[in-house]
């Protein structure tokens, strides 16, 4: 009996420092990011291509933090609403690792518009963007908006040229 009324405050204690490390983490705060995506159009005149891009509803937006050996900590994705907007919170403790946000980058994945379904590196939406300065820092809540991010046609695509076949090397076999 004795065995199973310490076994029972073991086990409470237990609990007891799993949601004290879950509440500390929750005290540290969170990441916010948040941004746009958009369709430029290449086929419009100047004035039309500036000024003529629009909200993609759906696309697919991605972050990924990395630790200091170059592994990733954490993933997470969000979907553009009617305005093309996406906004991702993150914890800063992850499985109980502090996320560095300068290790983190957001970009672009995909697009449900198939007028407008080519990724660009316009503002690093193909390669990614790194979290550098924070928008903004208030309480426990770091905000990053990044600028927009842009889809585009199919007929803006530029067709990839930097692969070569062995025989265009001079290799004649």
């Amino acid at each position: 009996m004795a065995a199973l009324v310490m076994t029972l405050i073991a086990a409470s204690l237990l609990m007891g420092c799993t949601n004290l490390a879950m509440a500390r983490e929750e005290t540290y705060g969170v990441i916010n990011i948040a941004g746009k995506v958009m369709c430029q159009d290449c086929t419009k005149g100047y004035n039309d291509w500036i000024n003529g891009d629009r909200p993609i509803k759906g696309c697919k937006v991605s972050l990924t933090c990395t630790d200091e050996r170059g592994r990733v900590m954490h993933y997470d994705s969000d979907v553009t609403d009617e305005r093309g907007e996406f906004d991702m919170i993150v914890s800063r403790y992850i499985n109980g690792k502090q996320l560095k946000e300068k290790k983190c980058s957001v970009r672009l994945v995909s697009s449900p518009d198939p007028s407008c379904d080519i990724l660009t590196d316009f503002a690093g939406g193909k390669s990614g963007v790194k979290l550098r300065r924070p928008t903004s820092v208030y309480r426990d809540t770091v905000r990053y908006v990044l600028t927009p991010f842009y889809f585009t046609s199919p007929m803006c695509d530029e067709p990839d040229t930097s692969d070569q076949d062995d025989d265009t090397q001079g290799n004649n076999f």
